[in-house]
């Protein structure tokens, strides 16, 4: 990767927070690890009694204004090349342990060619 990653949930750069997490090609900060814990917590101490689902929600992004809803796009857009980089991170980790590219082909729901075509 060329540059240091984001926060994928809430966009800050790295040397914007204290502490980046990485996962499969996804990154989180601190910051949002804090409000998950809260969030986990708040549950956890008062259950909604659904199933374990709580009142927080994905933005609804049919009552967003246009403005608003194309200000998402880059975040978006950032945490998709992310994840992109994080696999072809990994497909090639694969070729150097000399993983055929019909296994990993058949781990990604697709042909060998489609593999090879994709991450050669």
């Amino acid at each position: 990767m060329t540059h240091p990653p984001g926060c994928s949930f809430c966009g800050k750069a790295a040397a914007e927070v204290r502490k980046i997490v990485s996962g499969p090609g996804i990154y989180i900060c601190d910051g949002c690890v804090s409000a998950c814990v809260a969030i986990l917590d708040a549950d956890a101490e008062n259950p909604a009694g659904d199933g374990g689902t709580s009142d927080v929600t994905v933005p609804e992004w049919s009552a967003m204004s246009d403005d608003e809803l194309l200000g998402h796009l880059p975040r978006i857009a950032a945490t998709a090349a992310q994840v992109e980089t994080g696999l072809r991170d990994r497909v090639a980790e694969l070729r150097d342990r000399g993983v055929t590219w019909a296994r990993i082909g058949a781990a990604l729901g697709m042909s060998r060619q489609s593999a090879w075509e994709r991450f050669a």
